[in-house]
């Protein structure tokens, strides 16, 4: 049954919304009586924090659409106006709604006196990064939902000078900003001033990024490359840099190179997905390819496959790619590196330390995602273990796919030009640090509360022991010891050189697992031994992760579990 009070609030949504097609909607679902559909679209305001906004296309206040987008773009706007900011560009990618939420953002921003660009097209998040340097703005905005179900879309914001005493150099937003442009959205509340005037960019901010991004390699080494645009906005900008690099055009997977909201031949739209280069593996054994590299639909990630001998075509994890970048710039860049940084996140592999401290480059940790890792400064090379990747700072101060698809395509040629091989130099790279062996666990939920449930149950009764591996430290991420800022995490360092971190994933209704088991070196029985560390603890992890109740969870530890009382829950 629709109780008045939600008959009213939906009314008064439809007054406001400036969208026919979901006024339309919402007025159809009051006429039926459908209490489920109103309720789910009634369940609070989308929630505006580091990420932005993300979540499924639909009407209401608890969904993406154009009443949403319009309220998020006037907060941003009063945000930008009460410091002093005058000025913002706007891109998109080619999911549903973009265009639409593109048009109502500069209605928006236009109505509230700021300046406004738009991109001249749909193009990937790194273009829209490099633009708010490049044009000096001092905001902009990403519309996009990178690697989200074909249902979604979201709303990405940078800035471009320092604000809230944070240093932004054309970065995502952190914290506090966040909190304030949350805030000052939740005082939009009445028809809001429409204007009509913005610059529509043409190509000469997309052509100047190309020109930059080709500059990170200064000799051709070509090699036979494999690429999916993931049915993303990729191969166009791609292919301009490749030629701009002197490379020979990647070889693409037709099937998923143009654009197309609806990801047909993919279950999800993430090159991490199983299956989700299934045709561009194909395509490789096909033409006998040195390497398959795959974006993501927005293209700011990168991912990678090779052929390795004894084993056949394999994704590579995300912190191999890591390593590979982190030791191919390291022993490259020689004297360039002075001053300059490496960096990834708290959940990526902790080889990168080692590395960099073999170089003596200096090299930080920093808390999961790119708005943290662009805060770095000097940074030379960052990553996160979800196939994001900076390997041009200077050019777009966020993970960038096209950069990284080009240096890997240059590393691949160089190694091939040697006698060499991808696969050879991570042999090489383990046999000179050791080998570095992670895995992640992740687990969709159909609520968020199932996350916090889980989080909280490990918090207050920690583990004296995960398959039979003793817990020799715990951190709750929470209450950091470090320096980090605190964080919704849990850490377990275990016996044989094993850490276990658990987080909620920041942009997708998944609770994630990461295991990172190190052996000395990369010999066959070393390697053994690492594999069956990971093959104890995944299902014994993912047990734990998949408790709903308290008691079962309790009963599933009963064997192991204690009481810490140096960590009482907050």
């Amino acid at each position: 049954m629709i109780t008045p009070e939600l008959r009213a609030e939906v009314e008064a949504w439809i007054a406001l919304d400036p969208d026919p097609a979901t006024r339309e909607t919402l007025r159809a679902w009051l006429s039926a009586g459908n209490e489920a559909e109103l309720r789910s679209a009634f369940s609070g305001f989308l929630q505006f924090g580091t990420a932005g906004l993300r979540g499924p296309i639909g009407p209401g206040p608890s969904r993406m659409n154009r009443a949403v987008v319009g309220r998020a773009a006037a907060g941003i706007a009063r945000y930008m106006k009460a410091r002093g900011l005058t000025s913002v560009v706007i891109g998109r990618d080619a999911r549903h709604g973009s265009e639409d939420f593109t048009q109502e953002s500069a209605e928006i921003f236009s109505g509230a006196g700021l300046t406004v660009y738009i991109l001249p097209r749909p193009l990937p998040t790194p273009v829209l990064a490099y633009a708010v340097r490049h044009l000096g703005v001092d905001a902009g905005v990403m519309i996009t939902a990178s690697h989200n179900p074909p249902q979604d879309n979201g709303y990405k914001v940078y800035i471009g000078p320092s604000a809230d005493g944070v240093n932004y150099n054309a970065s995502q937003i952190i914290s506090p900003t966040d909190s304030f442009i949350s805030a000052e959205i939740a005082t939009v509340d009445a028809q809001l001033p429409r204007g009509e005037q913005w610059i529509d960019l043409d190509d000469s901010v997309l052509n100047a990024y190309v020109e930059k991004t080709a500059a990170i390699v200064d000799q051709v080494f070509p090699s036979k490359v494999v690429y999916t645009a993931m049915h993303g906005v990729g191969t166009e900008t791609v292919q301009a840099v490749f030629r701009a690099a002197g490379y020979p055009d990647p070889i693409l997977v037709t099937e998923q190179t143009e654009p197309d909201p609806d990801f047909p031949t993919v279950a999800f739209p993430n090159p991490e997905e199983p299956g989700a280069i299934d045709l561009a593996i194909a395509k490789a054994r096909e033409v006998d390819a040195d390497i398959v590299i795959a974006n993501d639909p927005d293209a700011d990630r990168c991912a990678a496959a090779i052929n390795q001998p004894g084993v056949g075509w394999r994704m590579l994890h995300g912190d191999e790619i890591g390593a590979l970048f982190g030791q191919y710039i390291a022993s490259t860049m020689g004297e360039r590196l002075q001053d300059k940084a490496f960096a990834n996140s708290i959940v990526s592999s902790s080889l990168l330390r080692r590395i960099a401290h073999r170089h003596g480059v200096a090299f930080y940790e920093t808390l999961t995602g790119f708005k943290w890792l662009a805060k770095i400064e000097n940074l030379a090379f960052g990553y996160e273990e979800a196939i994001g990747y900076s390997v041009d700072p200077s050019t777009a101060n966020d993970k960038d796919g096209v950069s990284a698809a080009l240096l890997l395509a240059h590393i691949a040629g160089d190694l091939k030009a040697r006698g060499s091989s991808v696969a050879e130099y991570l042999d090489q790279i383990w046999e000179e640090y050791g080998y570095f062996r992670t895995e992640q666990i992740s687990i969709r939920v159909s609520e968020l509360s199932q996350i916090t449930t889980t989080l909280e149950k490990l918090r207050s009764a920690q583990p004296k022991s995960i398959a039979g591996l003793d817990v020799e430290k715990f951190d709750d991420l929470e209450r950091p010891k470090d320096g980090l800022p605190p964080t919704n995490g849990l850490r377990f360092f275990l016996a044989g050189n094993v850490r276990v971190i658990i987080r909620p994933s920041g942009t997708e209704p998944k609770v994630k697992c990461y295991i990172e088991v190190i052996v000395p070196s990369g010999s066959a029985s070393d390697r053994a031994i690492a594999e069956a560390t990971i093959a104890r603890l995944k299902p014994e992890l993912t047990t734990l992760l998949n408790q709903s109740e308290p008691q079962t969870l309790r009963a599933s530890l009963a064997s192991h579990l204690h009481r810490n009382e140096s960590h009482p829950h907050p």
